[in-house]
């Protein structure tokens, strides 16, 4: 069992505060991504975890035994880097055999975990090269084969992906997501791609200023954000917020749209996904009168500018003082200066407090 325990762990580099007590808890063979902005400190945490900085406050835990007073060889871990950190005067074969030879392990066992392990991330035949004859790619193997050859309980990998091309990123985590299911490796994986974040993780935590403010998994988060902060940050484009006024017995007047809501607050945020949105009607920017689009269940939103994303168009348009996303299909006949009259999926609105920006039931 390789369950990892993060109780109460703080860190502070002089006055900053990089860390606020973090709990977390996460299962044994679960793949779970830290995703947030930079400076957020996931990559601090993960450090932690690896024994690579010392927590100002708290412990950590795997499988039940206390690992933080440890050194780092002693955890049962291995690391992968954003660099890759592939030995440029040793070939494949030995790259991947260096932490067995740490382990002392005999010239028999090292062959069978490097067959396995090369053959898992299909660079067998790379055995005899050097790293300069390597494509990023493939480096990023290596490192990723050296780490599971040494069959760690825990794996820590530290934004992977970030210096390959969007491709073989793409490539590369659908690898990764079956390779760390086959090994059963209990994962922690650091990334500021979301997209990699939603494609790969089991759950995810979102971080921001030190703290986490969401732990769920990729659909939960993406579609019930617990703060304005989650919604905001997951999905591109992001989630769309609007100031709400109280019509009196929980009726919100969203400029001009009225939906019933929560009823104890006397201020609301309005939130929707850009693609939640159904499009009723549309003004051209060239007629004058534009009465009839007004209606008092629709959202209207005057367009300033079209973006075609081959599947589907993205206007970004006003509504009020604020701007608003809207997700368009690709043959929509709609351009700058249309006012859209628009109807939000009912079973996708949330509702966010405005003080503490936190979502609402």
């Amino acid at each position: 069992m390789a369950e990892i325990n993060i109780k109460q762990v703080a860190k502070r580099f002089g006055k900053t505060q990089a860390l606020h007590s973090i709990d977390l808890n996460v299962e044994d063979q679960e793949f779970l991504v830290l995703l947030g902005a930079s400076g957020c400190g996931k990559t601090t945490l993960l450090r932690i975890i690896a024994g690579l900085e010392t927590a100002s406050d708290g412990e950590v835990w795997i499988g039940g035994k206390r690992i933080d007073k440890l050194r780092p060889k002693d955890r049962g871990i291995a690391m992968v880097f954003q660099n890759y950190a592939v030995f440029p005067h040793l070939t494949v074969f030995e790259n991947i055999a260096f932490g067995l030879r740490m382990q002392k392990l005999d010239q028999s066992t090292i062959d069978k975990r490097v067959k396995r392990t090369s053959e898992l991330m299909h660079i067998d035949s790379l055995l005899e090269r050097y790293s300069g004859q390597l494509s990023g790619g493939q480096r990023q193997r290596v490192a990723v084969a050296r780490a599971l050859a040494t069959e760690p309980s825990v794996l820590l990998m530290d934004e992977p992906l970030s210096n390959l091309d969007a491709l073989l990123r793409m490539e590369m985590r659908a690898e990764l997501k079956t390779v760390l299911a086959e090994s059963k490796t209990t994962t922690v994986y650091v990334t500021h791609d979301q997209v990699e974040a939603m494609s790969m993780a089991d759950r995810i935590a979102v971080m921001h200023e030190g703290e986490i403010v969401q732990s769920a998994s990729a659909i939960e988060v993406y579609r019930d954000p617990a703060t304005q902060f989650v919604g905001s940050f997951i999905g591109n484009p992001p989630m769309n917020f609007l100031n709400a006024k109280s019509s009196g017995n929980g009726e919100w007047n969203i400029e001009g749209l009225l939906l019933q809501g929560p009823s104890d607050r006397t201020a609301i945020q309005f939130a929707i996904r850009p693609e939640d949105l159904q499009l009723c009607g549309v003004k051209s920017s060239t007629e004058s009168n534009t009465d009839q689009l007004i209606e008092p269940d629709k959202l209207h939103a005057t367009v300033r500018v079209i973006e075609p994303l081959g599947s589907h168009k993205l206007a970004s348009c006003k509504v009020g003082d604020a701007l608003f996303r809207v997700v368009l299909d690709s043959d929509s006949s709609v351009s700058a200066g249309d006012v859209l009259a628009l109807k939000p999926l009912p079973d996708r609105v949330r509702w966010f407090d405005p003080e503490s920006n936190k979502a609402m039931a």
